[in-house]
């Protein structure tokens, strides 16, 4: 038995930390961070950004590992959901600009002049569905 769980702790372990490695990675060579920053034109607070998603990481699996439940109400959770859906768009945003999926895509679809607009549209989208998400399938 305690073999067992020694050998769960060191799987669950390891696991934590390629997958922890590889979020770095990822998001440090194809560095998301500066390109979100040069995008919203806020260079200045890049460490506020760096903290925010180190931050989120860490309560995020910490949360994910408890049983807690939080009873807010929908009024509290409105503008957080808000928030974190147009930090998910950007992020999305910026990781395409950084890949140049857009330019590609804008390319193809012959319209390089308007790629803000093609941005713009899946930002949009991202808080859109994000929203759809929260009223139709969050119980509150």
């Amino acid at each position: 038995m305690t073999g067992k769980i020694i050998f769960g702790l060191f799987i669950g372990l390891a696991s934590g930390f390629a997958v922890g490695a590889g979020f770095v990675a990822f998001v440090t060579v194809l560095g998301i961070i500066p390109r979100l920053t040069q995008l919203t034109k806020t260079m200045q607070f890049i460490h506020y950004y760096e903290a925010a998603i180190i931050a989120g990481v860490v309560i995020g699996a910490w949360l994910g590992l408890q049983e807690i439940k939080l009873f807010w109400t929908k009024w509290l959770l409105l503008p957080i959901g808000l928030a974190d859906g147009i930090f998910n768009g950007m992020l999305a945003a910026a990781l395409t600009e950084v890949l140049n999926v857009f330019p590609i895509l804008a390319k193809r679809m012959g319209i390089q002049e308007k790629v803000i607009y093609l941005m713009m549209a899946l930002v949009f989208g991202k808080i859109i569905g994000s929203l759809f998400q929260w009223i139709y399938y969050v119980d509150l």
